[in-house]
């Protein structure tokens, strides 16, 4: 929906503005190719590996960060701590995985996990601490939020990945679970973290950030589209609010966006490059 924000926003500007559908992380590559202009949501997290991939090609750059602060990771429902004492520390989770177990996972708990092409690498931090868990990936994101209500629904034990800002921390009391804290060695270097042997020993960062990213020649073809992107931020509540209003209220993106616009002339204007005339 941020995209649909940007874009409605540029087409006022008087550009063309045609969107892409890309792999969560081929997308960094086409910028680099220049076959994509820009991309509003880079979430360290998950697109940190392939983000700086794109930068070090000097094909794609990094045209500035959000006011919003993230977090990716392990996440259950506030209930849950009645059944697994101990939460969020991931030792206590691990120790009542039989709780979470399905007929899919049993012995072992299963952890509903992102559609595989996000990159989390969550199979290898469950073998690299020797968790008794296994990763069921989701098809989409929207399977994740219909797995979740249908457990809160029955209060049964479930642990999935979630994300902030999103609407989910509005719509229900929940928990990140607090894994080994993240290091970028973590990822790299097997000796680095609890388990000498293996890479991904660790959690996600708890203050992460959420970038833009564009083609390099950006900047010289389309000066004040660029000018525009880089003043564009959204803060968390921002975002929260238009999570909301697809996943919750059931707008499309375009929709929510020009609703979205329509409530936030005070944010959005200063985006706007001095001396740009917006048609209405």
């Amino acid at each position: 929906m941020l995209a649909n924000v940007a874009g409605q926003l540029l087409q006022r500007m008087g550009y063309n503005v045609e969107y892409k559908p890309s792999d969560t992380q081929l997308q960094f590559t086409a910028m680099a190719n220049g076959d994509m202009d820009f991309q509003v949501e880079v979430w360290e997290g998950s697109m940190w590996p392939t983000f700086k991939a794109a930068l070090d090609t000097g094909g794609m750059v990094d045209a500035g960060s959000h006011d919003a602060v993230t977090r990716e990771e392990w996440w259950y429902p506030t209930y849950v701590e009645e059944v697994c004492p101990g939460l969020p520390d991931w030792k206590a989770l691990d120790a009542c995985a039989d709780k979470f177990a399905t007929a899919e996972t049993s012995p072992k708990g299963r952890f509903v996990g992102p559609p595989a092409d996000w990159g989390k690498h969550y199979s290898e931090r469950i073998t690299a601490l020797n968790m008794n868990f296994t990763e069921v990936a989701v098809g989409q994101a929207a399977t994740l939020w219909a797995e979740l209500t249908a457990a809160v629904e029955r209060k049964e034990p479930i642990v999935l990945f979630n994300w902030t800002p999103n609407f989910i921390e509005a719509k229900f009391e929940g928990k990140f679970v607090e894994f080994p804290e993240f290091d970028a060695a973590c990822h790299e270097d097997p000796a680095w973290g609890m388990n000498p042997d293996a890479v991904f020993d660790c959690g996600a960062p708890k203050s992460g950030w959420l970038k833009k990213a564009a083609w390099a020649g950006m900047k010289d073809k389309f000066p004040k589209a660029w000018e525009f992107l880089s003043n564009l931020s959204f803060n968390n509540a921002q975002i929260a609010q238009a999570a909301d209003m697809v996943d919750s209220q059931g707008m499309t993106p375009e929709a929510a966006a020009t609703e979205w616009i329509k409530v936030n002339e005070s944010v959005w204007q200063q985006w706007i490059p001095e001396g740009v005339e917006l048609a209405s």
